[in-house]
Formats: C-alpha cells, structure tokens, sequence
C-alpha cells in the first residue's frame, strides 16, 4: 500500500540513464531558480517602508533613494555571479569557490551561511505568500501557519517528483506573476501620468504629499535608520546567487545557458522592483496592518476589480512557489557537502526520480517547524534573512579574486576589478545588515553558523574515523 501510495504522489521511478533528459532549459530554469528572487519583489519595498515609518511619514521620501541603492548592488552581485557560473560549471555556488580558494574554513562557513538562507528563504516565501492570500480573503487569517505548512507540503511532494517536472508546474505562475506585474507598471504609469491626484489611495498620509518636496524634514532622518531601512531592503537580493548553485541542472552547454539566465533574471528583477518602489512612492502608500504594499498599489491602480486579484493571485504563487528555489539548490549543496564527507553520505544519494530527497524533505520539515515558531509572520522572519546571503556573497566573490589572482588567465584583471568590486560591495551590506538587525534577531544566524560549521567538523572526523578502521593499507596477513 505505502509503495502504491508513493507511486502516485511521486510517479515511477527513473533510469540513472534519463538524468540528462531531466535538465533545464533556460525558460524553465528561469523558472525554476529566479522564482526566489523574483518574488522578493513582493516584500523588499515594504520592509523599507516598514523601517522608516518609525521616524514618521516625511522619512518616506527617502524610499526611492534607498531603491536605487538597492538596484546598483544588485548589478554589481549579478555581473559578479556571472564570472562565477563561467569559472565553476560543475555547480557548488560560494562553497565550491571558497574551499577551492580561501580554504576549508572559509567554504564551510559560506555552506552553513546557504544552508540557513535556504530555510529561510522557504519560511519567508511562504509567509508573505500566505499574507498575500490573507489580504485579499482577510477569514483566513487565523489560520496563517496551517496555510503555510500546507503549501510547504505541497511544494515539497512536487520537488519530490523532479527537477522538469516541478519546473514546468511552475512555470506558468512565475510568468503569470511577471505578466502581471508588468500590467501594475504600466497602469500605474498611466494613472499617474493622466490621472494625478486621483490615483492616490484614500486615507493616505497628507505629510507624504509634503515630503516628496520637503528635502530639510527629509534629511532630519537618522542615519542607522536609514542603513537599517538599506539593509531590510537588501531581502531583494535573495536567491540571486541560486543560479551559480545549479549550472549542472541546466542543459549543455550548461555555463552559457545559466549565464543567460542569470542576465534574465536580474534584468526582470532589477524592472519589477524599481517600478514598484516608485509607484509605491507615487501613490504615498504606507505599511497597514491586514493588507500588503503590493495590495495597496494595485488597488489604487485597478480598484477591487479582475486584474486586482490576478496582481494578488499570481503574488501569492510566486510568493508560495518562491520556495522551489530553495528545494532546488539546498539538496544539491547538501550532496556536494556530504560527498565530501561534511554531511551524512544519504544525502548524496538519488531518490526515484533522479533528485536528492533525502535533501528535500530535510529542507520541508526544517522551513514547517521555523513557520510555527515565528507564527507565519514575515516581517520576524526577515531580520533574520540577509546575513547568510551576504556573507556568501562576500566569500564567493573573494574566493574569485584569489582564483583570477592565483591563475592570472586570459581577461584575469578584469575579473580581478569585477569580483573585487562584488566583494568589497556585499562585505560592506553585511556589516550593515548584521549592525542594523543584531537585536532584531540577526544575532540568531550569526550564533548557529558556528554550529553547523562544529557540525560538519564532527561528522568528517566520524567518516576520517571510521575509514582508518576500515582501511587495508599496509596490513599484513600473518605467514
């Protein structure tokens, strides 16, 4: 009966032979590996917003210099990974090229850093999906973390069944969500240009209006808000780095198909997020309890009408499938890891249908048990998001100046000044970040890397232990 059960949850097994059939093009893997940091989009300029509420409506005037801030870090880091995805084709992201550069020390702690953002990456995706649904059908907010474990169940069941197929499920909502998106910017833009104070939301703070033009209130604003305003911002940048953990799911020729991808991406996030954080400050919207920014706009753009629920609908997809970025690089980091004996070796192992489940189901019930504890709620989750982004940002981009340095290849002093840029760049946000949100729970990730880097230590000394036991090296047998 189990067995018959997990045939129709998961299909038949496939033949090791078929693993080339499985892989990604680039318009699936898009899908695939960009649904992470696109769906940020849904959030980033709310945590902005959220931020410099707390030192009073004029201090918005500030989000659009903050967003463009934001946009040029995300150029830097892409152009970045780029170099990386062409240097390291065979995959492993910030750890591969921290250990091979930098040295064990350095590629564990960028494994460990990856590891929490990808359970945080699903809890937070999930959430704010979750929020998403709550804003437009308020009864269901009570039951917030049922919803939440419930999609994560789902999404884990679908990864479960394999790469292409889980990429063509979700396909059509990441493209959905863009389409969608893109109609909010243009209507947007159109009711602004034709429309002008008639587009602004009911109830909107008068002092926002004021604001945009009053430089001296303005300038009023502390300087560590405005960096923790900066650094909440920066969950824009989540997942960015997916694509560099992936090549090998990609089809040959893998480097130059993640590449494109990758350009993709960024040029679609860098658009959505932009549009946004304007339209955001165009209508003076501000953060509301039980209903989000993205809710806001497209109410003032399209009112309670059809395309309203498409922009709300095809959020919340994005929000919920956002984790399948997650689903798709934890379990191939975790095998990279347990293949060199940092990890137990089950995880290196292939499932049925030609992916790491052991990796998978690890990833669902580790994001279930973080949804419960935070209570589903995104604005908790997410000072605890972008430590273990950037510190793998910065590893990796050191760890690719060392390479360019040591190799001295053809083009190797542009990749000196690109990747240095990156890492001076990103190390500079992680010290913003982990300054700005320490109390607010930064604290957390910063005090369970060591963990896992102990963690890892102590299961290679096991596998180190036990290989001594059981060598033949320089035995003897008796005469």
């Amino acid at each position: 009966m189990s067995s018959s059960l997990k045939r129709l949850l998961l299909g038949d097994p496939l033949a090791t032979a078929q693993a080339k059939g499985e892989r990604l093009s680039k318009v699936t893997g898009l899908a695939v590996f960009a649904s992470d940091a696109l769906s940020s989009v849904a959030y980033a300029t709310e945590e902005i917003l959220l931020t410099l509420a707390l030192a009073g409506a004029a201090a918005f005037a500030w989000t659009p210099h903050i967003g463009i801030a934001i946009g040029l870090l995300l150029v830097v880091v892409a152009t970045s990974y780029w170099q990386t995805v062409h240097a390291y084709p065979s995959g492993g992201g910030a750890y591969t090229v921290a250990l091979h550069n930098l040295g064990r020390g350095a590629g564990l702690t960028a494994a460990a850093a990856l590891m929490i953002d990808y359970v945080l990456t699903v809890a937070v995706s999930i959430a704010a999906g979750v929020a998403a649904i709550t804003s437009a059908i308020p009864v269901l907010y009570p039951w917030r973390v049922s919803l939440a474990a419930l999609c994560i169940v789902v999404i884990m069941l679908a990864n479960l069944r394999g790469v292409r197929e889980s990429g063509r499920l979700f396909a059509v909502p990441t493209y959905l969500f863009i389409a969608s998106f893109l109609l909010l910017l243009v209507g947007g833009a159109v009711l602004l240009g034709y429309g002008g104070d008639a587009a602004i939301l009911p109830g909107r703070p008068s002092a926002v209006l004021e604001a945009s033009g009053a430089a001296g209130a303005a300038a009023a604003v502390p300087l560590f808000l405005l960096l923790r305003a900066f650094a909440s911002g920066c969950a824009a940048l989540t997942g960015v780095e997916a694509i560099s953990n992936g090549v090998q799911a990609f089809r040959p020729p893998e480097s130059r198909n993640a590449a494109i991808t990758l350009a993709w991406m960024a040029a679609i996030l860098l658009t959505l997020f932009w549009g946004v954080t304007y339209l955001a400050t165009a209508f003076g919207v501000a953060p509301r309890e039980g209903e989000t920014v993205i809710s806001q706009i497209a109410r003032a753009v399209f009112g309670r009408t059809p395309p309203y629920f498409l922009v709300q609908a095809s959020t919340a997809l994005i929000l919920l499938l956002a984790a399948n970025t997650s689903f798709a690089g934890f379990p191939r980091l975790t095998s990279v890891l347990a293949q060199d004996r940092f990890l137990p070796r089950q995880l290196a192992n292939m499932g049925d249908r030609l992916v790491y489940s052991n990796g998978i189901v690890i990833l669902g019930g580790m994001a279930i048990l973080l949804v419960a504890v935070f209570r589903a709620d995104t604005h908790a989750l997410i000072p605890l998001y972008a430590i273990g982004v950037f510190l793998s940002f910065t590893l990796s981009q050191a760890g690719m100046v060392r390479r360019w340095w040591r190799k001295r290849q053809a083009g190797w002093q542009r990749g000196v000044l690109i990747n240095g840029v990156g890492a001076a760049t990103t190390g500079l946000v992680l010290g913003i970040v982990a300054g700005t949100k320490f109390l607010q729970g930064a604290w957390i990730v910063i005090l369970l890397i060591p963990c896992f880097i102990f963690l890892f230590g102590k299961v290679r000394r096991h596998y180190l232990r036990v290989a001594s036991q059981l060598t033949l090296e320089g035995f003897r047998e008796e005469p």
